[in-house]
């Protein structure tokens, strides 16, 4: 489970109602150098810096100050609505051994111990009080608190009042709602669901019409059917099955009155492009005598088998794998059960399994756990099992009594029905694969071990199923939606209210050996509680689908590639499953989570799960980083030398052995390499888009640079222009007789010449100065206008006398080549006076360039 929000915004320490400090263990931290106190019990409130290691609507309902006998570290103990939570003393952090969610409490008990001591010193030394809790994910903690403080009663009253409440909507998840978590409809998605086997994902109907069954679906074989829509035909089946095609709900309906409990056979997965399928369903009756018989179920059952695809002639063989030893499957006969007969089904073949029942299973848990607290780095007495008696659990340099030790592993037989679970499961998925055969699995009641059988099956058979997405439609399917009594076999409330005793063990009966041993000067001897529980093991509880987790881990570790989630996603999703925070796997069936609206009034868990790897994105640890689905596209075939299973690290030892159960160490340091390969790129990634806006405003610089360039450059090109022709107007008017002054404040002053003989060879010198003595010629006009005084005397204005001194179209004696000229008549302008004279001189009198008016 993950943390609260905000772990450690507040700190318990500067609480004002932390508790008093005579409440408290002197020498915590040591069992030799406790010493106990009698003190007054003081109610006091919750401290305030508590309510940021809550989840929205958890409520503190006891506390008492104690001792993780674990860790040997002290701290407070809560009992919420929804879990114990143990706050260290020292760090007033959240210890994770010492939290645990009340769902998760298998049973608990009151323990007083002495310790041995001198005989002057018997009655010196005061009982200690604890507080044992065995949890169902393989831990057992124990806590120490203070004699005569009540503080342990306190603790032991609220959990017997919220442990396992009477009603199921008093669990904390309809307490909590659900939030964000909001949950969509499981019927909706194991339509979905089917219509991915039928392949025909482009016929999805509408919601409406699968919540109320009127849409029809089907294939060239199978059909989707909603016989069951109202739960009367099987209570313990989901509303749509999936049914061969050629049989009708009639048929369907005697069919069902043949299995126990109307579980017929029905589709779990089927091959769409073989016509292969895996079917699942009850035991049949046959009776005492083993010779009833069903028409209905013996065609039901030969539907199953269609005809050979890809040009094969016949029919496909049948497999009826029956999951549990053959001795149990005739000894169901007297109860009217049993197993079929090969001579009765066409073209079949009947397999034993020998898959033991659930109370096999349940002890086989509790072996294993007491194993593990015993072997472990850290057991329940606080003793490493390296010290415990001066190392005989390690022989003691005996190696015979090492190896008889290290055997008790064995003997829980936990690995043994791991491993009868995957050879059944690997031999189901290789009739399917290579023989493209149909199988039939069930066991009894067709819920515990043939769900075990059909999931992981269909795991190895459909790579959809390792992915996440598809992770989860196989658990919808095949174990929430086909009935698996997870309520019963979880331990949780029931709808009825009965059985809402939680599992306890009395101190009055023999105490496992793994809690509390006799360690020499520290135990001496254990007193019964003064408060005894009343009942013991539930006798439907079992591990069952914890078991089948396994399964999957022991898959994952053979095919690392093949799975896109990790260990860590398993372990997450089964401390989920277990604590009840969410709604999904309340109730024993579908029937019952409708009935009492579970989805609608309870957060979804794979919503949570969800949100969780969206924060982390790519690299969240529910991802394995091995995964790459072009290594196994297709089925996964374990060979029998594969299916050697071993003890799942995380979540075998993570409490007993916290250290060794890093086994994904390297899958930790890949992923942290990860990470920083990330980090790196992404880093890159913004060095390249920096890179790249570096380069595009460079390139607007030159793009900017460039226009400048023309823009001066046409500049440049003007004021050239504008200078030759400041020139030219500064020479033209110079060549009038006029002088040219411009002062420092910019002011202009022109002087006329009086003399004006000398003015053409001005003109001309100053023209060849100004052009090196080149023939530069230019075909710039320039227009003069020369304004007359009032009496009109040329010979007296200096202007016109400088007009026709210029003009060269004068006779030597005064006269005028073009006597119709206007300048010479008006004597008041002078026109066509250009800077190319030479064009002037070749021009004669019978030129048109001057029209007579």
């Amino acid at each position: 489970m993950a943390m609260p929000r905000n772990r450690r915004t507040t700190s318990l320490r500067d609480s004002d109602s932390r508790l008093g400090e005579s409440d408290k263990i002197d020498g915590a931290g040591s069992w030799d150098a406790i010493e106990w106190t009698k003190i007054d019990p003081v109610s006091r409130p919750v401290p305030h810096g508590l309510s940021d290691f809550l989840y929205e609507a958890e409520e503190v309902i006891a506390e008492g100050y104690g001792v993780l006998v674990n860790t040997d570290e002290a701290g407070t103990l809560f009992v919420t609505n929804f879990r114990l939570l143990f706050l260290s003393e020292g760090s007033r952090d959240i210890i994770a051994l010492g939290t645990i969610p009340l769902a998760t409490i298998e049973k608990f008990s009151k323990i007083v111990t002495k310790q041995q001591s001198g005989p002057r010193q018997s009655d010196k030394i005061p009982s200690r009080r604890l507080l044992q809790i065995v949890g169902k994910d393989m831990r057992i903690i124990i806590f120490a608190f203070r004699p005569r403080t009540k503080q342990r009663r306190a603790v032991f009253e609220a959990l017997l009042r919220c442990a396992r409440p009477p009603r199921l909507w008093d669990l904390y998840t309809f307490s909590s709602g659900p939030s964000r978590f909001s949950n969509t409809s499981p019927r909706v998605r194991l339509v979905n669901e089917y219509i991915r086997l039928l392949g025909m994902e482009s016929h999805i109907p509408s919601v409406t019409s699968i919540e109320d069954g009127s849409f029809t679906l089907s294939n060239d074989w199978w059909r989707i059917s909603d016989i069951n829509a109202n739960y009367d035909m099987c209570p313990t089946y989901p509303s749509s099955l999936l049914l061969p095609k050629s049989i009708r709900d009639e048929d369907v309906l005697q069919a069902c009155k043949f299995r126990a409990r109307c579980r017929l056979p029905t589709i779990s997965w089927c091959d769409a492009r073989t016509g292969a399928v895996l079917a699942r369903s009850s035991q049949p009756l046959v009776g005492l005598m083993m010779n009833m018989r069903s028409n209905a179920d013996e065609n039901l059952v030969g539907a199953l088998c269609t005809q050979l695809s890809g040009g094969k002639t016949g029919r496909r063989k049948l497999y009826i794998a029956d999951a549990r030893p053959r001795k149990n499957a005739l000894a169901n006969g007297a109860m009217g059960g049993g197993s079929e007969s090969s001579s009765n089904y066409f073209q079949s073949e009947i397999v034993f399994f020998g898959i033991d029942n659930i109370h096999a299973m349940r002890e086989s848990l509790v072996r294993l756990r007491d194993y593990l607290d015993t072997h472990g780095t850290k057991s329940s007495d606080g003793m490493s099992s390296f010290l415990r008696n001066g190392g005989w659990t390690w022989g003691g340099g005996n190696l015979s009594s090492m190896s008889a030790s290290v055997s008790t592993l064995g003997d829980s037989g936990w690995l043994i029905h791991i491993q009868n679970v995957l050879a059944g499961s690997a031999w189901i998925a290789a009739r399917v694969a290579i023989e493209s055969a149909s199988v039939l699995v069930h066991c009894s009641d067709g819920w515990d071990r043939t769900t075990q059988l059909v999931a992981l099956a269909s795991l190895l058979l459909d790579p959809y199923y390792r992915t996440i997405k598809g992770f989860q439609a196989l658990v919808e399917k095949d174990w929430l939606a086909f009935g698996h009594p997870f309520s019963d076999r979880a331990g949780m409330a029931s709808l009825s209210g009965s059985g809402s005793e939680l599992p306890r063990q009395s101190s009055s009966t023999n105490f496992p050996s793994s809690p509390m041993r006799q360690t020499t000067g520290s135990f001496s001897s254990q007193s019964p509680a003064s408060t005894q529980t009343q009942t013991q093991t539930s006798n439907n509880y079992s591990p069952i689908f914890l078991q089948w987790v396994d399964c999957v881990s022991q898959l994952l570790r053979m095919y690392p590639f093949a799975f896109e989630f990790s260990s860590v996603f398993l372990v997450d999703f089964l401390d989920c499953m277990l604590s009840c925070r969410f709604g999904n796997f309340l109730c024993n069936n579908e029937k019952e989570r409708e009935q009492f609206g579970v989805s609608e009034a309870c957060g979804c868990m794979w919503m949570y799960l969800d949100d969780l790897r969206a924060s982390g994105g790519n690299s969240h640890v529910h991802y394995n980083l091995f995964y790459d689905p072009s290594k196994h596209n297709g089925p996964l075939l374990p060979p029998a030398a594969a299916l050697a299973p071993t003890l799942w690290p995380q979540f075998h030892l993570r409490w007993s052995c916290p250290s060794e159960a890093q086994a994904g160490e390297v899958e930790a340091q890949c992923r942290n390499m990860v990470e920083k390969i990330s980090e790196l790129q992404k880093a890159k990634d913004v060095a390249e888009r920096k890179a790249r806006e570096a380069i595009a405003s460079m390139e607007a610089v030159k793009a900017e640079i460039r226009n400048e360039k023309q823009v001066s450059s046409s500049a440049m090109n003007l004021a050239r222009k504008a200078n030759r022709e400041n020139d030219m107007i500064k020479r033209a008017i110079q060549s009038l007789g006029c002088r040219i002054h411009v002062s420092g404040n910019d002011d202009c002053t022109i002087d006329i010449e009086t003399n004006v003989a000398d003015i053409p060879q001005r003109i001309t010198s100053s023209s060849m100065r100004e052009t090196g003595g080149s023939e530069e010629k230019t075909d710039m006009p320039i227009s003069v206008t020369i304004t007359a005084d009032n009496n009109n005397d040329v010979s007296e204005n200096p202007i016109l006398r400088v007009c026709e001194s210029l003009c060269p179209q004068r006779t030597r004696e005064g006269g005028c080549k073009w006597p119709d000229a206007g300048c010479a008549q008006l004597e008041s302008q002078f026109v066509g006076l250009r800077a190319n004279y030479d064009a002037f001189d070749r021009l004669s009198i019978y030129d048109s360039y001057f029209q007579p008016k």
